[in-house]
Protein backbone atom coordinates (compact mmCIF):
# COMPACT_ATOMS: atom_id res chain seq x y z
CA UNK A 1 0.00 0.00 0.00
CA UNK A 2 2.83 2.27 0.38
CA UNK A 3 3.88 2.86 -2.88
CA UNK A 4 0.70 3.34 -4.52
CA UNK A 5 -2.62 3.48 -2.87
CA UNK A 6 -2.31 3.57 0.53
CA UNK A 7 -3.44 1.95 3.15
CA UNK A 8 -6.47 4.22 3.53
CA UNK A 9 -7.19 2.56 6.30
CA UNK A 10 -5.88 3.67 8.85
CA UNK A 11 -4.01 6.93 8.75
CA UNK A 12 -0.38 6.47 10.49
CA UNK A 13 -1.07 9.29 12.84
CA UNK A 14 0.02 8.14 16.62
CA UNK A 15 -1.26 8.11 19.89
CA UNK A 16 -1.60 10.42 22.81
CA UNK A 17 -3.44 12.71 25.69
CA UNK A 18 -3.43 16.37 26.11
CA UNK A 19 -3.20 17.83 29.57
CA UNK A 20 -2.36 21.01 30.83
CA UNK A 21 -2.32 22.81 27.75
CA UNK A 22 -1.52 26.29 26.34
CA UNK A 23 -3.96 28.53 25.27
CA UNK A 24 -4.22 28.72 21.29
CA UNK A 25 -6.45 31.02 18.73
CA UNK A 26 -9.73 29.95 17.57
CA UNK A 27 -9.92 28.95 14.25
CA UNK A 28 -13.72 31.02 12.76
CA UNK A 29 -15.78 29.19 10.73
CA UNK A 30 -17.18 32.10 9.05
CA UNK A 31 -15.57 35.41 8.41
CA UNK A 32 -17.83 37.32 9.55
CA UNK A 33 -18.09 36.01 13.15
CA UNK A 34 -16.85 38.16 15.86
CA UNK A 35 -14.16 36.87 17.81
CA UNK A 36 -16.15 36.69 20.76
CA UNK A 37 -15.02 35.05 24.15
CA UNK A 38 -15.97 30.87 23.76
CA UNK A 39 -17.39 31.44 27.60
CA UNK A 40 -19.88 34.31 26.20
CA UNK A 41 -20.70 33.20 22.68
CA UNK A 42 -23.51 30.95 22.53
CA UNK A 43 -22.77 27.10 21.59
CA UNK A 44 -22.63 26.37 17.77
CA UNK A 45 -25.98 24.57 17.13
CA UNK A 46 -25.20 21.15 15.37
CA UNK A 47 -27.04 19.39 12.82
CA UNK A 48 -26.71 17.14 10.42
CA UNK A 49 -24.21 16.96 7.20
CA UNK A 50 -22.47 19.55 9.10
CA UNK A 51 -19.14 17.78 8.76
CA UNK A 52 -18.55 15.88 5.67
CA UNK A 53 -15.81 13.15 4.03
CA UNK A 54 -15.15 11.08 1.17
CA UNK A 55 -12.08 8.86 1.71
CA UNK A 56 -11.58 4.66 1.13
CA UNK A 57 -13.78 3.01 3.17
CA UNK A 58 -11.85 -0.77 4.24
CA UNK A 59 -13.21 -3.26 6.45
CA UNK A 60 -10.28 -4.17 8.97
CA UNK A 61 -8.95 -7.58 9.68
CA UNK A 62 -6.76 -7.17 12.50
CA UNK A 63 -4.53 -9.46 14.09
CA UNK A 64 -1.78 -9.62 16.53
CA UNK A 65 1.02 -11.48 14.65
CA UNK A 66 4.66 -12.69 15.54
CA UNK A 67 7.83 -11.39 13.81
CA UNK A 68 8.26 -14.38 11.33
CA UNK A 69 5.34 -13.32 9.72
CA UNK A 70 5.99 -9.41 9.46
CA UNK A 71 9.63 -10.95 8.01
CA UNK A 72 7.45 -13.65 5.27
CA UNK A 73 5.82 -10.31 3.46
CA UNK A 74 8.74 -7.93 4.27
CA UNK A 75 6.67 -5.80 6.44
CA UNK A 76 7.81 -3.25 8.67
CA UNK A 77 6.47 -3.25 12.57
CA UNK A 78 5.21 0.14 12.24
CA UNK A 79 4.17 1.02 8.44
CA UNK A 80 1.07 1.24 6.02
CA UNK A 81 1.48 -0.04 2.47
CA UNK A 82 -0.65 -0.99 -0.84
CA UNK A 83 -0.80 -5.09 -0.73
CA UNK A 84 0.92 -6.17 -4.04
CA UNK A 85 1.11 -9.44 -5.17
CA UNK A 86 3.27 -10.71 -2.84
CA UNK A 87 0.70 -10.06 -0.74
CA UNK A 88 -1.84 -12.35 -2.36
CA UNK A 89 -2.01 -15.09 0.45
CA UNK A 90 -1.93 -12.47 3.51
CA UNK A 91 -5.25 -11.97 4.14
CA UNK A 92 -6.07 -15.81 4.21
CA UNK A 93 -2.66 -16.62 6.30
CA UNK A 94 -3.91 -13.83 8.83
CA UNK A 95 -7.60 -15.00 9.04
CA UNK A 96 -6.31 -19.23 9.61
CA UNK A 97 -3.36 -18.46 11.76
CA UNK A 98 -4.25 -15.87 13.98
CA UNK A 99 -7.19 -14.68 16.23
CA UNK A 100 -8.78 -11.93 13.84
CA UNK A 101 -11.36 -9.05 14.66
CA UNK A 102 -13.17 -7.13 11.90
CA UNK A 103 -13.75 -3.57 12.27
CA UNK A 104 -15.28 -1.12 9.44
CA UNK A 105 -12.23 0.92 8.88
CA UNK A 106 -10.89 3.61 6.26
CA UNK A 107 -8.64 6.78 7.55
CA UNK A 108 -10.95 9.27 6.30
CA UNK A 109 -14.51 6.89 7.51
CA UNK A 110 -12.63 6.30 10.94
CA UNK A 111 -11.98 10.45 12.07
CA UNK A 112 -15.76 11.27 10.81
CA UNK A 113 -16.99 7.97 13.00
CA UNK A 114 -14.74 9.47 15.99
CA UNK A 115 -15.88 13.08 15.50
CA UNK A 116 -19.43 11.60 15.52
CA UNK A 117 -18.80 9.77 18.39
CA UNK A 118 -17.27 12.91 20.54
CA UNK A 119 -20.33 14.90 19.39
CA UNK A 120 -23.03 12.36 20.32
CA UNK A 121 -26.20 14.08 18.81
CA UNK A 122 -27.48 14.95 16.73
CA UNK A 123 -26.79 11.69 14.90
CA UNK A 124 -25.12 12.23 11.51
CA UNK A 125 -23.52 15.80 11.76
CA UNK A 126 -20.45 13.45 10.39
CA UNK A 127 -21.54 12.48 5.88
CA UNK A 128 -19.27 10.17 4.41
CA UNK A 129 -18.76 9.35 0.37
CA UNK A 130 -16.94 6.25 -0.65
CA UNK A 131 -16.98 3.35 -2.88
CA UNK A 132 -18.01 -0.11 -1.58
CA UNK A 133 -18.53 -3.56 -3.21
CA UNK A 134 -22.04 -5.17 -3.60
CA UNK A 135 -20.98 -7.60 -0.94
CA UNK A 136 -20.68 -9.11 2.67
CA UNK A 137 -18.23 -6.91 3.40
CA UNK A 138 -19.63 -3.83 1.88
CA UNK A 139 -23.72 -4.98 4.12
CA UNK A 140 -21.24 -4.73 6.74
CA UNK A 141 -19.58 -1.73 6.50
CA UNK A 142 -23.44 -0.08 5.69
CA UNK A 143 -24.38 -1.64 8.86
CA UNK A 144 -21.04 -0.62 10.83
CA UNK A 145 -22.19 3.02 9.58
CA UNK A 146 -25.57 3.17 10.91
CA UNK A 147 -24.37 1.60 14.70
CA UNK A 148 -21.84 5.08 14.71
CA UNK A 149 -24.93 7.31 13.21
CA UNK A 150 -23.10 8.55 10.60
CA UNK A 151 -24.77 9.26 7.39
CA UNK A 152 -22.45 7.42 4.85
CA UNK A 153 -23.57 7.65 1.34
CA UNK A 154 -21.65 4.74 -0.55
CA UNK A 155 -20.80 4.58 -4.32
CA UNK A 156 -22.02 0.66 -5.35
CA UNK A 157 -20.13 -1.05 -7.79
CA UNK A 158 -20.11 -4.82 -8.45
CA UNK A 159 -16.71 -4.95 -11.08
CA UNK A 160 -14.63 -5.25 -7.38
CA UNK A 161 -15.52 -5.98 -4.21
CA UNK A 162 -15.01 -4.35 -0.67
CA UNK A 163 -11.97 -3.14 0.24
CA UNK A 164 -9.96 -4.45 2.96
CA UNK A 165 -6.87 -4.00 5.44
CA UNK A 166 -4.72 -6.51 7.26
CA UNK A 167 -3.78 -4.73 10.63
CA UNK A 168 -0.68 -6.91 11.69
CA UNK A 169 0.16 -5.98 15.16
CA UNK A 170 3.35 -6.51 17.05
CA UNK A 171 3.32 -5.07 20.24
CA UNK A 172 2.32 -1.53 20.48
CA UNK A 173 3.22 -1.08 16.79
CA UNK A 174 0.99 -2.11 13.69
CA UNK A 175 1.89 -2.77 10.26
CA UNK A 176 -1.28 -2.15 7.81
CA UNK A 177 -1.47 -3.85 4.44
CA UNK A 178 -4.27 -2.33 1.97
CA UNK A 179 -5.86 -4.02 -0.24
CA UNK A 180 -8.28 -0.93 -2.27
CA UNK A 181 -10.46 -3.02 -4.62
CA UNK A 182 -13.52 -1.10 -4.48
CA UNK A 183 -12.55 1.69 -2.67
CA UNK A 184 -10.00 2.59 -6.15
CA UNK A 185 -12.95 3.16 -7.57
CA UNK A 186 -14.72 5.88 -6.85
CA UNK A 187 -16.28 8.07 -9.79
CA UNK A 188 -16.74 11.46 -9.64
CA UNK A 189 -19.28 11.66 -12.49
CA UNK A 190 -21.13 8.90 -10.91
CA UNK A 191 -21.35 9.46 -7.06
CA UNK A 192 -20.09 12.83 -6.02
CA UNK A 193 -21.87 14.80 -9.12
CA UNK A 194 -24.98 13.52 -8.54
CA UNK A 195 -27.55 16.19 -7.47
CA UNK A 196 -28.65 14.41 -4.49
CA UNK A 197 -25.28 13.95 -3.14
CA UNK A 198 -23.36 17.09 -3.72
CA UNK A 199 -26.68 18.83 -1.79
CA UNK A 200 -24.88 17.36 1.30
CA UNK A 201 -21.19 18.19 0.22
CA UNK A 202 -22.96 21.94 0.26
CA UNK A 203 -24.47 21.27 3.78
CA UNK A 204 -21.33 21.15 5.18
CA UNK A 205 -19.02 23.28 6.28
CA UNK A 206 -16.02 21.43 7.56
CA UNK A 207 -14.67 19.04 5.03
CA UNK A 208 -11.93 16.28 5.57
CA UNK A 209 -10.29 14.13 3.28
CA UNK A 210 -6.92 11.84 4.29
CA UNK A 211 -4.23 11.80 1.46
CA UNK A 212 -5.19 8.17 0.89
CA UNK A 213 -7.69 9.43 -1.56
CA UNK A 214 -4.86 11.57 -3.67
CA UNK A 215 -4.27 7.73 -4.92
CA UNK A 216 -7.94 7.21 -6.17
CA UNK A 217 -9.81 10.77 -7.39
CA UNK A 218 -7.66 13.75 -7.62
CA UNK A 219 -10.74 15.09 -9.30
CA UNK A 220 -13.49 14.61 -6.43
CA UNK A 221 -10.73 16.18 -4.09
CA UNK A 222 -10.81 18.88 -5.94
CA UNK A 223 -14.12 19.91 -6.74
CA UNK A 224 -14.69 19.92 -3.09
CA UNK A 225 -11.36 21.92 -1.81
CA UNK A 226 -12.96 24.22 -4.38
CA UNK A 227 -16.01 24.72 -2.82
CA UNK A 228 -14.65 24.96 0.48
CA UNK A 229 -12.49 27.83 -0.53
CA UNK A 230 -15.07 29.57 -2.68
CA UNK A 231 -17.65 29.36 0.26
CA UNK A 232 -14.53 30.74 2.91
CA UNK A 233 -15.79 27.06 4.22
CA UNK A 234 -13.04 24.67 6.27
CA UNK A 235 -11.15 22.31 4.16
CA UNK A 236 -8.97 19.67 6.11
CA UNK A 237 -6.59 16.96 5.23
CA UNK A 238 -3.73 14.66 6.37
CA UNK A 239 -0.24 13.87 5.08
CA UNK A 240 -1.25 10.04 5.63
CA UNK A 241 1.81 8.11 4.71
CA UNK A 242 5.42 8.84 3.78
CA UNK A 243 4.72 7.50 0.11
CA UNK A 244 1.71 9.90 -0.33
CA UNK A 245 4.46 12.37 -0.21
CA UNK A 246 7.07 10.73 -2.32
CA UNK A 247 4.60 8.86 -4.60
CA UNK A 248 2.01 11.19 -5.44
CA UNK A 249 3.49 14.66 -3.99
CA UNK A 250 2.01 16.57 -7.62
CA UNK A 251 -1.46 15.37 -6.78
CA UNK A 252 -1.19 16.41 -3.41
CA UNK A 253 0.58 19.86 -4.46
CA UNK A 254 -2.17 20.51 -6.21
CA UNK A 255 -4.60 20.56 -3.64
CA UNK A 256 -2.24 21.98 -1.09
CA UNK A 257 -3.16 25.55 -1.75
CA UNK A 258 -6.79 25.00 -0.76
CA UNK A 259 -6.00 23.20 2.87
CA UNK A 260 -7.04 25.24 5.87
CA UNK A 261 -6.02 21.98 8.35
CA UNK A 262 -3.22 19.86 7.34
CA UNK A 263 -2.30 17.38 9.62
CA UNK A 264 0.58 14.73 9.58
CA UNK A 265 3.20 13.01 11.93
CA UNK A 266 6.71 13.40 12.35
CA UNK A 267 7.52 10.61 9.92
CA UNK A 268 5.30 12.30 7.42
CA UNK A 269 6.39 15.51 7.80
CA UNK A 270 10.00 14.49 7.51
CA UNK A 271 9.13 12.38 3.97
CA UNK A 272 6.94 15.85 2.65
CA UNK A 273 9.94 17.97 3.39
CA UNK A 274 12.11 16.09 1.93
CA UNK A 275 10.74 15.89 -1.08
CA UNK A 276 9.44 19.44 -1.47
CA UNK A 277 13.54 19.98 -0.58
CA UNK A 278 13.26 21.76 2.32
CA UNK A 279 16.63 21.76 3.94
CA UNK A 280 15.68 21.52 7.44
CA UNK A 281 14.62 18.70 9.81
CA UNK A 282 13.36 20.70 12.85
CA UNK A 283 9.68 19.91 13.42
CA UNK A 284 8.65 22.94 14.26
CA UNK A 285 10.36 24.64 11.64
CA UNK A 286 8.64 22.41 8.87
CA UNK A 287 5.66 23.41 10.45
CA UNK A 288 5.61 26.76 9.76
CA UNK A 289 7.51 25.83 6.35
CA UNK A 290 4.23 23.93 5.80
CA UNK A 291 2.37 26.38 7.14
CA UNK A 292 3.53 29.58 4.83
CA UNK A 293 3.21 27.55 1.27
CA UNK A 294 0.85 29.35 -0.84
CA UNK A 295 -3.00 29.07 -0.28
CA UNK A 296 -6.16 30.43 -2.27
CA UNK A 297 -8.58 31.23 0.05
CA UNK A 298 -6.41 34.15 2.16
CA UNK A 299 -9.04 35.13 4.20
CA UNK A 300 -8.11 32.19 6.32
CA UNK A 301 -4.33 31.08 7.77
CA UNK A 302 -3.29 27.71 7.27
CA UNK A 303 -2.96 25.55 10.30
CA UNK A 304 -0.46 22.94 10.45
CA UNK A 305 -0.62 20.25 13.20
CA UNK A 306 2.22 17.57 13.55
CA UNK A 307 1.94 14.67 15.94
CA UNK A 308 4.74 13.30 17.13
CA UNK A 309 3.36 10.27 19.55
CA UNK A 310 4.27 10.40 23.00
CA UNK A 311 6.04 13.52 22.18
CA UNK A 312 4.20 17.09 22.63
CA UNK A 313 1.98 18.12 19.75
CA UNK A 314 3.38 21.03 16.84
CA UNK A 315 0.65 23.48 15.71
CA UNK A 316 1.64 26.38 13.17
CA UNK A 317 -0.81 29.31 12.84
CA UNK A 318 0.65 33.03 11.14
CA UNK A 319 3.77 33.31 12.54
CA UNK A 320 3.57 30.99 15.65
CA UNK A 321 4.27 27.45 16.98
CA UNK A 322 2.33 26.23 19.48
CA UNK A 323 3.35 22.92 21.61
CA UNK A 324 0.80 20.55 23.43
CA UNK A 325 2.04 18.18 25.76
CA UNK A 326 0.41 14.53 25.80
CA UNK A 327 -0.63 12.60 28.77
CA UNK A 328 1.75 9.83 29.17
CA UNK A 329 0.12 6.02 29.24
CA UNK A 330 1.76 2.70 30.63
CA UNK A 331 2.83 0.44 27.40
CA UNK A 332 0.94 -2.20 29.31
CA UNK A 333 -2.56 0.01 29.07
CA UNK A 334 -1.39 -0.01 24.96
CA UNK A 335 -3.70 -2.74 23.46
CA UNK A 336 -3.34 -1.58 19.54
CA UNK A 337 -2.25 1.68 17.96
CA UNK A 338 -4.18 0.83 15.22
CA UNK A 339 -6.62 3.76 14.27
CA UNK A 340 -4.72 6.23 16.32
CA UNK A 341 -4.28 8.56 14.31
CA UNK A 342 -7.53 8.86 12.86
CA UNK A 343 -9.07 9.15 16.41
CA UNK A 344 -6.57 11.99 16.55
CA UNK A 345 -7.83 13.82 13.43
CA UNK A 346 -11.52 12.32 14.40
CA UNK A 347 -11.45 14.59 17.97
CA UNK A 348 -9.94 17.62 16.28
CA UNK A 349 -12.44 17.68 13.67
CA UNK A 350 -15.08 17.46 16.50
CA UNK A 351 -14.09 20.68 18.37
CA UNK A 352 -14.15 22.02 14.80
CA UNK A 353 -17.67 21.77 13.78
CA UNK A 354 -17.89 23.05 17.43
CA UNK A 355 -15.92 26.43 16.42
CA UNK A 356 -14.38 25.22 19.88
CA UNK A 357 -10.72 27.80 20.37
CA UNK A 358 -7.67 25.56 18.65
CA UNK A 359 -6.10 24.21 22.29
CA UNK A 360 -9.55 22.87 22.88
CA UNK A 361 -9.58 20.86 19.62
CA UNK A 362 -6.08 19.32 20.52
CA UNK A 363 -7.67 18.34 23.79
CA UNK A 364 -10.23 16.41 21.75
CA UNK A 365 -8.05 15.41 19.59
CA UNK A 366 -5.35 13.57 22.34
CA UNK A 367 -8.38 12.32 24.11
CA UNK A 368 -9.72 10.56 21.50
CA UNK A 369 -6.36 9.06 20.66
CA UNK A 370 -6.09 7.77 23.94
CA UNK A 371 -9.13 6.23 24.33
CA UNK A 372 -8.70 3.99 20.66
CA UNK A 373 -5.10 2.61 21.86
CA UNK A 374 -6.09 1.19 25.01
CA UNK A 375 -8.86 -1.05 23.06
CA UNK A 376 -8.37 -2.94 20.07
CA UNK A 377 -9.07 -1.49 16.41
CA UNK A 378 -10.62 2.05 16.37
CA UNK A 379 -12.89 1.49 18.93
CA UNK A 380 -14.43 3.22 21.19
CA UNK A 381 -16.97 3.00 24.42
CA UNK A 382 -20.75 3.80 24.10
CA UNK A 383 -20.20 7.52 25.03
CA UNK A 384 -16.65 9.78 25.49
CA UNK A 385 -16.14 11.25 29.19
CA UNK A 386 -14.44 14.31 27.94
CA UNK A 387 -15.47 17.95 28.95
Amino acid sequence: MTAFHKVIATCSVRTAMASDEPKAKKLKLSEDEKTESPSKKAATELRPNLLFGMGNPLLDISAVVDKDFLDKYSLKPNDQILAEDKHKSLFDELVKKFKVEYHGGGATQNSVKIAQWMIQEPHKVSTFFGCIGKDKFGEILKQKAEEAHVDAHYYEQDEEPTGTCAACITGDNRSLVASLAAANCYKKEMHLDLEENWELVEKAKVYYIAGFFLTVSLESIMKVAKHASEQNKLFCMNLSAPFICQFFKDNLMQVMPYIDVLFGNETEAAAFAKEQGFEIKDIKELARKAQALPKVNSKRQRVVVFTQGKDETIMALGDKIETFPVLKIDPKDIVDTNGAGDAFVGGFLSGLVQEKPLDQCVRAAHYSANVIIRRAGCTFPEKPDFK
